[in-house]
């Protein structure tokens, strides 16, 4: 069995991220989320090990120290991590994993994972984005003029991604984010048919 492929991706707050990956998990076979660590704290309706697992500062401090971390980063005063050994452990049954991660980790990833598949996901307009995070009503002003700032930044990164998905209508953008992903598993050596190939070419 072949390892499976990590798809990373990056999008500013309100892009639709989130909503995008559930979806394709709920339609795609053999591919799951990572689940982040977070210092964060829990907000309503969410679940640890479901959402994030919530960790304590010094018990994220610690992992930091044991190397626990495939990437790791500070945002907005929290610190957000993956799991090294989860990631690993998963491409190796041959289950693509996804990766939300902003553009820091991504880099990082990327350099340690130079077969993944990178992917940006963009908002239609910064008018979309200023009204998605307002209609989230999670955030009060200051909190929101603060990740549009940092969105502005987290965009100006797109180049670095191999593929780019504009989250205008959902429909369309989620059928572009599983066709990468679908067309990937169709690259050669194609992953899983060993045996048929073998019984093909017998």
């Amino acid at each position: 069995m072949g390892n499976g492929t990590l798809f990373i991706i990056s999008a500013p707050s309100g892009a639709g991220k989130t909503s995008l990956v559930n979806e394709i998990l709920g339609r795609l076979d053999n591919i799951q989320a990572s689940i982040s660590h977070t210092t964060r704290d829990r907000r309503s309706g969410e679940n640890d090990a479901v959402d994030y697992h919530f960790t304590g500062r010094d018990e994220f401090l610690a992992m930091i120290e044991n190397r626990a971390f495939l990437e790791h980063a500070e945002v907005f005063g929290n610190f957000y991590g993956t799991s090294e050994h989860w990631v690993k452990a998963s491409l190796a049954t041959g289950t693509d994993v996804i990766l939300e991660i902003d553009w820091q980790g991504a880099e990082q990833v990327r350099r340690r994972f130079p077969k993944s598949k990178s992917i940006f996901i963009l908002p239609p307009s910064k008018k979309a984005l200023l009204e998605r995070l307002n209609g989230r009503g999670q955030d009060n002003p200051d909190v929101i003029e603060k990740r549009i700032a940092a969105a502005t930044e987290e965009m100006s990164h797109y180049i670095e991604a191999d593929y780019l998905v504009i989250n205008d209508d959902f429909t369309i953008a989620r059928g572009e984010l599983e066709a990468i992903i679908t067309s990937t598993r169709c690259l050669q050596p194609v992953k899983g048919i060993e045996k048929l190939l073998l019984d093909l070419l017998s």
